[in-house]
């Protein structure tokens, strides 16, 4: 672990609205101590710790505390409006800030109307604008038929757009063909938008044996790695073919990363996410009936956990997302544990800071990487620059975290809409004492889009 002076400094003093003191604080990818100062909402200097810059609030971090930057979660279903018994902007993000989440990009699908045109999009936004209380953006849905509304979405400030190419699971989110695809991504190469890929192939999906029963090893069967691998071997070469910005949602399967490697070294403009369920779980430990784990991909084995933590530490995957997908506790059918039957998605957002932490420590990584995979790099992934770093000039976004700090998951304790979630009685370490949202630990968030 590095110490020693922030990077970027200014040598007088600065009135402001906050001086936060950190005897750590990750700045420029390393843990120094720091006196970092807010005005107006955003950070304006940052100095030794032993600086006395001048703040009309000065908080002083306790020795077992760590300044960070505020979390950005780029893969979120919010499902409002329309489906906001399963989740919604006012639940959701306040999961988000208790859980160091300071912005959150949601997805185009779960709410009704899904965004896939400028006037859900604008839907989207008003019912956003009045509930949360972190930042939030959001991404268009790409869908058979409107290639035509792509450009009309981009200019009005989405960060790109999803397709899946399998059933998506709800209706009104159709999947692409591959021609279709192909057809999203010349129109999207051609603003420099960016596609994000659900990559699971429909017709090796087709042909494995159908998910039933309580058992998780039929359910994994259902959703072959092989499926998952061909899928993403198509979105590279479509991406080497028209040029188009792609990036891989989810990545489950380990056997994916040297392809994944081999295509950016050839100039592929590709960035992949991992989620915390993948790099916590693994296959063999989910019980019979024990839904609460369903999620498309699935959690795959031990070993293909371990590969996605050597694909995090060598730089092949990006970022690491929830991909929060919440649904009401009937959906997940506990009253029968049918893998087949019930919805699939994880709740995460809440506790998905600890989870990684907990995870990433055992393995020698440190808060700085943590930082980049779910901070930095999300941030430059939709180009919000000023978020997810401290830096002179960014917004301040900051989280106070308790690295040290046990605690077990209590799914009835969480701010999600509903006590569903794989964490519930999980045993981690990590805990966020405070947020402040522009400086402010009463901020509304804002709506955010793209620049």
């Amino acid at each position: 672990m590095s110490h020693g002076r922030p990077p970027s400094c200014r040598a007088s003093p600065v009135q402001s609205d906050l001086v936060v003191r950190a005897a750590r604080a990750v700045i420029g990818g390393r843990e120094v101590a720091a006196s970092v100062a807010i005005r107006d909402g955003r950070v304006v200097a940052i100095e030794p710790f032993e600086s006395r810059l001048l703040g009309e609030w000065v908080v002083e971090l306790g020795a077992d505390e760590v300044l960070l930057p505020g979390l950005v979660d780029t893969h979120v279903h919010v499902n409002d409006p329309g489906r906001t018994e399963w989740e919604g902007f006012a639940s959701a993000t306040r999961a988000a800030a208790a859980g160091g989440i300071t912005t959150i990009v949601d997805m185009p699908l779960n709410s009704i109307p899904p965004t896939v045109d400028v006037e859900a999009l604008e839907i989207k936004r008003r019912v956003a604008a009045e509930k949360s209380v972190v930042n939030v953006g959001f991404w268009g849905g790409a869908v058979p038929g409107n290639v035509d509304q792509l450009r009309p979405l981009h200019d009005a400030g989405v960060f790109g757009f999803k397709c899946f190419l399998l059933a998506s699971g709800v209706d009104e989110f159709p999947p692409l063909t591959i021609p279709e695809l192909e057809k999203a991504l010349i129109e999207i190469a051609s603003f420099d938008g960016l596609m994000i890929v659900h990559a699971e192939n429909a017709e090796l999906i087709a042909e494995a044996p159908e998910a039933a029963g309580r058992e998780y090893s039929g359910f994994l069967e259902s959703r072959p790695r092989a499926a998952e691998n061909r899928a993403i071997e198509q979105v590279i070469e479509l991406s080497r073919r028209t040029g188009c910005r792609v990036h891989i949602l989810h990545l489950s399967s380990a056997d994916a990363l040297p392809m994944i490697a081999a295509a950016k070294r050839d100039g592929v403009r590709l960035t992949v996410e991992t989620c915390p369920h993948y790099l916590c779980f693994d296959a063999e430990a989910v019980p019979a009936g024990a839904t609460q784990f369903k999620c498309c991909p699935p959690i795959r084995e031990a070993g293909n956990r371990e590969a996605l933590w050597e694909g995090l530490r060598d730089g092949t995957i990006d970022t690491i997302v929830t991909d929060h997908s919440p649904c009401t506790p009937d959906l997940k059918r506990f009253d029968t544990g049918d893998f087949g039957d019930a919805w699939g998605g994880i709740a995460s957002l809440q506790v998905s800071l600890a989870a990684v932490w907990t995870e990433a420590r055992a393995r020698g990584f440190e808060l700085t990487d943590i930082v980049r995979w779910m901070a930095t790099n999300t941030a430059d992934q939709v180009d919000v620059t000023d978020r997810g770093r401290i830096e002179v000039g960014c917004a301040a976004d900051l989280v106070v975290f308790a690295p040290d700090e046990k605690f077990t998951v209590d799914v009835a304790q969480l701010y999600h809409r509903n006590p569903v979630s794989a964490y519930d009685r999980l045993g981690l370490s990590g805990v966020v004492r405070r947020s402040w949202i522009a400086g402010s630990e009463s901020s509304t968030g804002r709506l955010l889009a793209r620049n």
